[in-house]
């Protein structure tokens, strides 16, 4: 296991130290891999320990070769865990519930909006039925959803989805996003419109804030992710397709328009 550095509470003795363990990339073993539940909450966490309501260490297990201390403690279990006070926290609607009820500043990251909570579902869905079916029409399904969002961040004007303040949406749908722009272009030539400013506007405003940038898995491992899910267990065609471990990691964090601040 490694540690990645985080966000702190500059040493304060009066704020509960949050221990996140992630999945480490499959690619090195050691950097943060691309497990869309580990960044979703490493950034709730990390926006939390900006405020100093906690300290947070965030910790990468390697999945594939896992640590013996790992095995001994959590067995099967996968990432994200969460470590509270000497308590593990395993299922991820149990920690979403956790840190929502229990973690300091934790309540206000979790605003209710039925609206948006609908807009955002199935956007991730969509995105494997593409890459798995390889048709049009799955892209153009995608695409429309990614209108909708879009259209509801034109007519509300504000920078995040729920209004200029970050919260859980945001920490949700941010990753897919990401996920989308990187394994789209990779694997089917998809690209987000430029015709869709307001998203390009939130991706942007959503690129300034260190929560997304030290969560954010590099584009290789992105890659890489779903490289493995297509290979099924073909250790051969695993082999053949991890080329990414060669490359420097990279980011894709550029806007194909001008934003206006």
């Amino acid at each position: 296991m490694s540690d990645e550095a985080a966000a702190s509470s500059n040493g304060a003795s009066d704020v509960p130290e949050i221990e996140l363990i992630i999945k480490a990339s499959t690619i090195d073993g050691r950097r943060k891999g691309a497990c869309l539940f580990c960044q979703e909450y490493f950034m709730d966490l990390y926006l939390l320990a900006e405020l100093k309501t906690i300290s947070l260490k965030v910790t990468t297990v390697d999945m594939q070769k896992p640590p013996p201390d790992f095995r001994t403690n959590f067995e099967a279990t996968h990432p994200p865990i969460l470590i509270d006070s000497g308590l593990a926290i395993l299922e991820n609607d149990k920690i979403e519930r956790h840190i929502m009820k229990n973690i300091p500043g934790g309540y206000n990251l979790f605003v209710q909006d039925k609206d948006v909570a609908t807009l955002i579902e199935n956007v991730y869905s969509k995105l494997k039925l593409m890459l798995l079916k390889k048709e049009e029409n799955k892209n153009n399904s995608l695409l429309g959803h990614l209108k909708k969002i879009n259209d509801h961040l034109a007519s509300r004007a504000t920078r995040f989805l729920t209004g200029d303040t970050i919260c859980c949406f945001d920490c949700e749908l941010m990753p897919r996003l990401q996920h989308i722009r990187v394994a789209g272009k990779y694997f089917v030539d998809f690209e987000i419109p430029n015709s869709f400013e307001a998203l390009w506007r939130y991706m942007y405003h959503m690129y300034q804030l260190d929560a997304f940038t030290q969560s954010c898995p590099a584009d290789q491992d992105i890659i890489n992710h779903y490289k493995l899910q297509q290979a099924k267990g073909d250790v051969k065609q695993m082999k053949i397709n991890k080329h990414e471990e060669l490359e420097t990691p990279t980011f894709t964090t550029s806007i194909p328009i001008d934003i206006a601040e």
